[in-house]
């Protein structure tokens, strides 16, 4: 891994595929049990599920424990929360804050420094200006557009983890949007693997995705990819033990003028990135790395995100770059766990060496 980073094992962009059959374990006479819940945190539907051979009382008490660890996230890194640790550092300057959020700040600017601020965490003011946080969308002009590009550094955010502090000049805001949901996917799944819980799947939005284990049946889980273009999936990536982040400039958009505008921002100009991609996929054993890159990624587009990807062995990611002439573009891993979509069988892809 690249000296300082740290993580642990993290509208529609993916769906779950398959329905979760065959609950006996192969090779076990133990029952699985299925548990199974659904919430709306962190400003989306969440879809957890697990099996596991322990009674149905204690599963349910895993089940009500990670509940409450993800809402427990939500209180300390809302951006609209009073209460909330992120709401004191972007309206007071510098806030104190639990190891948890320390912890999750601190990586987040270790992968904007490694994407040399592809992904850059400060680009809450210009996401708000545009619109994107509370749904009262505008284009600013190009006089607002600069100004807010120059209010965006991600090296002007000082975190100290060991004294639980934080500090951003007057002007700047932080959201970790772009990583919370693959950093809450890697902490549940950690709380599971603490209570020998070796087959979940948990939805954290669609667009993250963290599987523990294989299928019950022993078989990899099959997650399908949302075609950009369309209502259709592209294809169906097979995995076990690992996460899946997705951007896409049709998750979150409008259209003024004949002109779409997605949310996905380039921090050097402030607006809409356009890198001639419609969507990164990427698969890796962390949450947080996946969901963070896959937005790093669309942003600087094909060439020089697959030259990142030559460049960052250590981070074990694969990639599915989708462009806007619909060709798709796969690392050789992925080709490995990659299959394309009934209707999708005559779509170019090419792999990346």
């Amino acid at each position: 891994m690249a000296k300082g980073l740290r993580w642990g094992r993290t509208w529609t962009v993916l769906a779950v595929l398959a329905a979760l059959t065959l609950p006996l374990c192969v090779g076990c006479s133990q029952k699985n049990t299925k548990m199974e819940t659904s919430i709306f945190a962190m400003d989306t539907v969440m879809d957890l599920t697990f099996y596991g051979v322990d009674p149905e009382a204690a599963l349910k008490g895993v089940q009500e424990e990670l509940v409450a660890g993800l809402y427990s996230l939500e209180e300390k890194l809302s951006t609209t929360k009073e209460t909330s640790e992120l709401y004191a550092l972007n309206e007071q300057g510098q806030a104190s804050l639990s190891p948890e959020t320390a912890e999750l700040l601190t990586q987040a600017l270790e992968l904007c420094a490694l994407t040399h601020g592809a992904l850059d965490i400060t680009a809450y003011p210009a996401v708000r200006a545009w619109g994107f946080t509370t749904g009262s969308y505008r284009v600013p002009d190009q006089a607002e557009l600069e100004q807010l590009a120059a209010g965006i550094d991600y090296t002007q955010l000082e975190v100290d983890e060991q004294e639980g502090t934080a500090r951003i000049p007057q002007g700047m805001a932080v959201d970790l949007g772009a990583v919370t949901k693959g950093y809450a996917g890697d902490r549940l799944a950690q709380q599971l693997e603490q209570v020998n819980i070796t087959s979940a799947l948990l939805d954290l939005g669609q667009s993250t995705i963290r599987v523990v284990g294989s299928k019950p049946d022993g078989s990899p889980w099959r997650i399908a990819v949302q075609d950009p273009a369309g209502e259709g999936y592209l294809g169906v990536i097979e995995l076990t033990d690992l996460a899946v982040g997705t951007s896409g400039g049709y998750q979150r958009f409008f259209e003024q003028d004949g002109e779409t505008y997605w949310h996905i921002l380039d921090p050097d100009t402030a607006a809409p990135a356009r890198s001639g991609l419609t969507s990164v996929t990427v698969v890796g054993p962390s949450g947080l790395v996946c969901d963070g890159l896959s937005t790093a990624l669309f942003v600087m587009g094909l060439e020089e995100g697959a030259q990142f990807w030559r460049s960052h062995p250590e981070l074990e990611v694969e990639l599915l770059f989708v462009t806007e002439d619909r060709t798709l573009y796969i690392t050789p891993g992925m080709e490995e766990m990659f299959s394309l979509g009934q209707g999708y069988e005559d779509r170019e892809v090419q792999v990346l060496q």
